[in-house]
């Protein structure tokens, strides 16, 4: 999947769309989800052109990646997911339900989960 600088993340990272934001430093930009699927439902996305975790992972400079992963775990401090816990979830590729092709990582709080993927 190749970057498309007119996905809608990069859209609100422009502000172009605008987000109901929770966290912003230079890595990343956190805000909550336009269609939940918890009680607590942010997206943490960096602020630079990465489609995936791969991508991130095998490009992003060293101070990018360490920004970022922190951002991420301030995001669920100060969203109080802590205690008792939370769900983090990013998606990659078709095959794994990856729909924007900006990396993302899912905030899923404010109630109990079950297991996510069934025993084959």
């Amino acid at each position: 999947m190749a970057y498309d600088p007119n996905n809608v993340f990069a859209k609100i990272l422009r502000g172009e769309i605008p987000c109901k934001a929770v966290y912003e430093d230079e890595f990343a930009l956190a805000f909550h989800d336009i269609n939940p699927q918890a009680p607590i439902h942010v997206l943490v996305i960096p602020k630079a052109p990465y489609v995936s975790m791969l991508d991130f992972s095998a490009e992003a400079p060293a101070e990018m990646v360490v920004g970022f992963i922190r951002a991420v775990g301030t995001v669920a401090r100060q969203l109080g997911l802590e205690e008792p816990g939370f769900r983090m979830l990013a998606n990659i590729g078709a095959d794994g339900g990856q729909e924007v092709p900006h990396l993302h990582i899912h905030l899923f709080g404010g109630q109990k989960f079950g297991r996510m993927i069934a025993k084959a």
